[in-house]
């Protein structure tokens, strides 16, 4: 019997290196960092004299509708987009223009000052659309580049990188830019160019990591291109003949439904975490950014040791105990008033959140054809976002119908229970039977 195939070590790295470069933009600009400073600093309302002073609640309002947005967008825009890159073969060009998007983006939210929220929210959602799109690109490298039998572990690398990453840049962050007494570099504290200029620390972390990818990876190469209009006609008549062959790829739409729920729980929970922590239990930002460091270190060991049991126990059954985790961890958070109990949930949440990505990933690189990877890793996409917005959005109604933000992070649980119903209609078997893709060697 010949040897199982392996993952190629140097693309594996030159993947993985792609999710370090790029965890600090959702570490720190999605969660910790300037979610936290735009919720409770940003936006401005008036106190009794009539004095212009921060307004978290309003804040909370409007960055949860930032957030709506950049889903409603990607939800639309990811399956064509995937189904163009895989028609042109143009993932790696895709790939380095939404990189290069979210870098600038990011870099713009620098110069956004207090009370500037429809200029700071212009570049977040830019620079958030931009990031949600390059996942499409780079996910659908994931079942080139690892085989049947590796690609749990080789997910979880990624992963787990991710979030040393993350750590990493959210711990220059908070000790070099944040926490000293006396801002660096002559920043202005007064008008929080301190923590606004973490931002351009993510922009160029962003960028310099991210190089290695696109010097490694290489382009899929497709015969006889067509010429840009045949291409977009050929993408569109691509998605059709998808969407008639559905009945084919019953397994993944059963994840993909599943993951439209308990992903939108995710989003939700990772967006507003640190708010919550912030705007209920009265956690500094200093607080907050120690949470999240702690958090990271915990999501990295998550993703990491899973990704192996993956390999053995299979994708859906992790994503189980990952939900499982979740739904404890949520409801710790809404019913204490304790900040230890709420550490105790994020220690739960950061083990849960990378094995639950992680997996998510892996499962979908088990089921998709190798002809349609980056269209199938679009849809995948959309079902992340397809109804992403309903999580925040009424996060933001929640919050504002009872102005608390505790019954609003409460529809995080609700979410989570019905993904993981719909998940067990989930066969994985079967599955990767219908893929024909069978512990293939990776892609030469």
């Amino acid at each position: 019997m010949p040897a199982p195939p392996v993952a190629r070590k140097k693309e594996v790295w030159a993947w993985s290196l792609y999710d370090f470069a790029n965890s600090a933009f959702t570490t720190l600009v999605v969660t910790f960092i300037y979610g936290t400073y735009f919720t409770g600093y940003m936006a401005l309302g008036t106190d009794a004299t009539g004095a212009r002073v921060p307004d978290p609640e309003l804040g909370t309002v409007l960055w949860s509708r930032g957030v709506a947005v950049t889903a409603i967008v990607v939800a639309l825009l990811s399956p064509f987009l995937g189904a163009l890159a895989d028609r042109g073969g143009a993932r790696k060009r895709f790939l380095l223009a939404t990189t290069v998007i979210c870098v600038a983006g990011t870099a713009g939210l620098y110069f956004a000052e207090p009370g500037e929220v429809m200029q700071a929210l212009v570049w977040f959602v830019l620079a958030n659309i931009a990031f949600e799109m390059g996942q499409v690109f780079y996910n659908a490298y994931l079942p080139d580049i690892a085989p049947q039998s590796q690609i749990g572990r080789v997910s979880g690398y990624g992963w787990a990188l991710g979030y040393v990453g993350g750590l990493l840049c959210l711990a220059i962050a908070l000790f070099g830019m944040v926490q000293p007494e006396v801002a660096p570099f002559g920043l202005d504290k007064a008008t929080g160019e301190h923590v606004r200029a973490t931002n351009l620390l993510v922009a160029g972390w962003f960028a310099l990591f991210s190089i290695p990818t696109f010097l490694v990876l290489r382009e899929v190469q497709t015969e006889n291109k067509p010429r840009l209009g045949a291409l977009l006609r050929q993408s569109f008549g691509e998605l059709k003949e998808t969407a008639r062959e559905i009945r084919h790829f019953r397994q993944i739409v059963r994840l993909l439904v599943a993951r439209l729920f308990y992903n939108d729980g995710l989003v939700t929970l990772i967006a507003f975490g640190g708010i919550f922590a912030q705007g209920t239990l009265g956690f500094t930002i200093e607080e907050v950014l120690m949470f999240g460091i702690v958090l990271n270190v915990m999501a990295g060991i998550g993703a990491f040791g899973f990704g192996f049991l993956d390999d053995k126990l299979g994708g859906r059954t992790v994503i189980f105990i990952s939900l499982g985790l979740l739904t404890l961890a949520s409801v710790l958070a809404v019913a204490t008033t304790s900040k230890a109990v709420f550490w105790a949930s994020g220690l739960l949440v950061g083990l849960a959140i990378g094995p639950n990505q992680a997996s998510s990933r892996s499962l979908l690189g088990r089921f998709v054809p190798d002809d349609k990877e980056t269209e199938f890793y679009g849809f995948f996409a959309f079902s992340g976002k397809a109804t992403a917005f309903i999580g925040p959005l009424m996060l933001g109604i929640l919050t504002d119908a009872f102005n608390s933000q505790r019954v609003g992070v409460s529809i995080v649980i609700v979410l989570f229970a019905i993904g993981a119903m719909i998940l067990t209609r989930v066969d994985e078997a079967e599955g990767i039977r219908l893929s024909g893709r069978v512990d293939a060697p990776p892609a030469a």
